[in-house]
């Protein structure tokens, strides 16, 4: 969930680790409303962790002065944005087809020759614009 991300990075950014639940909520406020960049990269971390509960995992413990991530919690959320960062940082193969590419040629190469052709796969062309400035025989 993106909003427990959220508090993890808070906590995380605090000196201490530690912050009162007013100061968590102050801050998850102002960085869910900052913009798409927030929301986006808090999503793509999410991704990674659907079920995640802080609480339970034990990534931050709550007590009467508020709230404080644990070293858990500090390499979870490290090893998590190592994991996104890499993915976003490796770059697509020229050498390789797209996959959808490859499931395409696999298709061709299942299909015997003379066999139907599903006319599905191929996205409709848009009809062309007449072009007043086009010659005609």
């Amino acid at each position: 969930m993106s909003f427990q991300l959220t508090v993890l990075k808070v906590l995380a950014g605090q000196p201490t680790g530690r912050a009162s639940v007013a100061e968590v909520r102050r801050a998850v406020e102002i960085l869910m409303n900052s913009g798409r960049d927030w929301t986006d990269r808090m999503k793509r971390l999410a991704e990674h962790a659907p079920d995640l509960n802080i609480f339970s995992a034990k990534f931050v413990i709550r007590d009467a002065l508020g709230w404080e991530i644990t070293q858990e919690g500090r390499q979870f959320l490290s090893a998590l944005e190592k994991t996104v960062a890499d993915q976003r940082e490796r770059p697509q193969s020229t050498i390789d087809p797209p996959s959808n590419e490859l499931h395409a040629h696999a298709l061709d190469a299942a299909m015997p020759h003379g066999a139907p052709c599903d006319r599905r796969r191929w996205p409709r062309r848009r009809p062309r614009k007449a072009r007043s400035d086009r010659r005609t025989a």
